[in-house]
C-alpha cells in the first residue's frame, strides 16, 4: 500500500513544488504538460504503477483533467483498480468502498468548472489574438532568412555547396533550408 503523488504543470517554466508539499509521498510522478487531454506520459506510468490498495494523491481536479469526461474516466478507472483517489484542495476522497452521493456530485461539479475554465481561457486568448492581429501588433512568426539570404543560399546550393553545411552556417534547420529553396 503506497501513497503515489501525480502533479501537473502546464510547462516547464512552472513550479510544480508547492502542489503536494508537505504530504509523505512513496512515489511522485510529474507531468510538465497541457492538461487538456489524458496523453500524458507521467500519468500513463502513473496508471500502470498504482496498485489495489495504494491512495492518490492529487492537489486539485484541475491537475487531473480538464473535462469532465476525462476526470470521470480517470477515477472510475483508478477506484475499479482499488486505488483511492483523493483531492487535497476540494478535500475529496473517492474509494471503492465508499459510494458517496455527495462527493461524486462535487467531483462533477468541479470538473464541470474545471471544463468551463478552460474554455474561458481559449475564448479569451483567441480574443486576444483576433484583437491583436487587427491592431497589427501580431503579424505571425518572423522569418527565419531575409530575402537576400534565401538568393545567397540558392546561388550556393545551385554551385554545388552542401546544404547541411548552409543551413549550420546561417543557423537555420534543413527544413527551413529547403523551404527556402522552393521559394
Amino acid at each position: 500500500m503506497a501513497t503515489v503523488g501525480y502533479v501537473r504543470v502546464s510547462d516547464a517554466s512552472q513550479n510544480e513544488g508547492r502542489q503536494l508539499e508537505g504530504h509523505t509521498l512513496d512515489k511522485t510522478f510529474t507531468d510538465k504538460v497541457s492538461g487538456k487531454n489524458t496523453d500524458r506520459p507521467a500519468l500513463a506510468q502513473m496508471l500502470e504503477y498504482v496498485r489495489e490498495g495504494d491512495t492518490l494523491l492529487v492537489h486539485s481536479i484541475d491537475r487531473l483533467a480538464r473535462n469532465l469526461v476525462d476526470l470521470r474516466n480517470l477515477v472510475d478507472h483508478l477506484i475499479a483498480k482499488g486505488v483511492a483517489v483523493r483531492f487535497i484542495k476540494e478535500n475529496l476522497t473517492f474509494t471503492a468502498d465508499t459510494n458517496n452521493p455527495m462527493n461524486n456530485l462535487m467531483l462533477s461539479m468541479m470538473g464541470a468548472f474545471a471544463e468551463f475554465e478552460r474554455a474561458v481561457i481559449r475564448e479569451r486568448q483567441r480574443e486576444g489574438i483576433e484583437l491583436a492581429k487587427a491592431e497589427g501588433r501580431m503579424k505571425g512568426r518572423p522569418a527565419a532568412l531575409t530575402p537576400e539570404q534565401i538568393e545567397t543560399i540558392k546561388e550556393r546550393a545551385q554551385k554545388g555547396e552542401s546544404k547541411v553545411a548552409l543551413a549550420k552556417e546561417f543557423s537555420v534547420t534543413r527544413s527551413t533550408l529547403y523551404a527556402a529553396l522552393k521559394v
